[in-house]
Order: C-alpha cells, then sequence, then structure tokens
C-alpha cells in the first residue's frame, strides 16, 4: 500500500460542526451498517464532496475508514485531492490489471484510506456488477469500520444501484432548490428496489441567507432517518 500526499479541501466552523452531526447520526444506524452508497438524482449536487468529508469525518473520530470512487465514468475525486502523479484506481483492479493492495492508497488523514476511480473502462455498470467488486466489499469489512463508496447520480446511470445492491444502506445527497420531490422519490424507489436500505437523506447547498438552521448546519443540512425520508420525499 502506497502512501499519498491527499489534500481534502478544510471545512468553516459550521460545515464542519455539520458533518459531526452527520457522522454520530450515522453511528446510530447500527455496527451492521459499515459498507454505505452515496448518490445523488444528478451530476453537480455536490455527492463527491459529501462523500469525501464524510469519510474524513469518520476517520477524524477513530474510525478506520476505506473511501472508494465508484464514480468510474465522470470522477472529480483525484482532481478535488488534488493529487499531483499517476495512481491506480479501482477500475484498474475491477478489471484485473492490477491487484487490490495496488489500488489502496494511505492518505495524510490518520485512519483513512482511499482507492480512485481509475481511468474510464467501456462496461462500467458491468465491472462494478462483478463477483471482484462483491468479494473486496465484504473483505474489507472485515478489515475497516466504514466503507464509504462515492458512486454516479442514479438519475443518469444505473451503477449506483448495482453498488447499492452489495452495501449495508445507501444515502441520497439532493442539491436544495435543484430537485423535485417526485424525482427524488423515484431515486429512492430504485435504491429499495436494489434491497438496499436507504439510511436517509442529505439536503446540500443550503442557502443560509434565505434560510435558519440553527448553529449545526451551514453548506451542508441534516440527515433525515426512516419515516423522516418519506415525510421529506412526500412532504
Amino acid at each position: 500500500m502506497e502512501s499519498i500526499e491527499v489534500k481534502i479541501p478544510p471545512l468553516d466552523r459550521r460545515t464542519e460542526e455539520a458533518f459531526k452531526t452527520l457522522r454520530t447520526n450515522l453511528q446510530f444506524c447500527g455496527k451492521d451498517v459499515k459498507s454505505i452508497a452515496l448518490t445523488s438524482c444528478t451530476p453537480n449536487e455536490g455527492k463527491s464532496s459529501v462523500s469525501l468529508q464524510l469519510a474524513r469525518s469518520l476517520s477524524e473520530n477513530g474510525k478506520r475508514v476505506l473511501f472508494i470512487d465508484a464514480d468510474l465514468r465522470k470522477s472529480v475525486i483525484l482532481s478535488r485531492c488534488q493529487v499531483g502523479q499517476t495512481v491506480k484506481g479501482f477500475s484498474h483492479y475491477l478489471s484485473g490489471q492490477c491487484a487490490f493492495t495496488e489500488a489502496v492508497y494511505m492518505t495524510n488523514v490518520r485512519n483513512l484510506h482511499m482507492i480512485f476511480a481509475g481511468p474510464v473502462p467501456p462496461n462500467p455498470a458491468e465491472l462494478l456488477g462483478s463477483n471482484a467488486f462483491k468479494i473486496v466489499i465484504e473483505k474489507m469489512k472485515t478489515v475497516y469500520d466504514y466503507i464509504i463508496i462515492d458512486t454516479p447520480p442514479l438519475g443518469s446511470v444505473i451503477d449506483a444501484a448495482v453498488i447499492a445492491n452489495e452495501c449495508d444502506g445507501s444515502i441520497l445527497v439532493v442539491k436544495s432548490g435543484e430537485i423535485s420531490r417526485r424525482f427524488a422519490r423515484k431515486i429512492v424507489d430504485q435504491l429499495r428496489m436494489a434491497d438496499c436500505p436507504v439510511l436517509g437523506a442529505i439536503l446540500n447547498s443550503v442557502d443560509m441567507k434565505k434560510n435558519s438552521y440553527g448553529n449545526y448546519y451551514g453548506k451542508y443540512y441534516g440527515k433525515y432517518y426512516g419515516q423522516e425520508v418519506d415525510k421529506y420525499l412526500e412532504g
């Protein structure tokens, strides 16, 4: 396993508190919820940033975390982390071009390891639905406390549902003021059809000048669990 310098963007105080609240709520989902897929309805809802910052927050709380960039079609994580070197990625491993340990990188965040997406393959959904993916998720759950998986938007491609089928839970990231409840309900239904519990929804990019959610919510806002997800989507 190689060590590289991964520069995760810093957060302001209010946003940092929001992620601490999110982290705490996630831990109340139970010790059996270890592999978690994050998706969105459409691109540019902040899904990748939320996934990465959640992984960082869990790591800073002493949890061993593996972050997997499984957006094999259009990843932004490598550029966001300002990695200035060539790396092996998840597509390399799933297609048999490298060993799993060659695709895992230590970071400058204690307890946080990462797998980048790698080059865009011609068959992303097939690779993600392979036995190699299923086996590695099961094995890594014996090594890490949490596996946070950034997936493509489910409203655009089916990849997130394929990934969620092998996960203990899923989270939907929704950009405030951009997505209709009807569209969000459709995505939640797809996740449930993948036989993956929907742990909650994260309302992202809330305009704090127009909305007041208290001192614990900055750019990212909250998480709803169980029936609260349905209330949000139906409301």
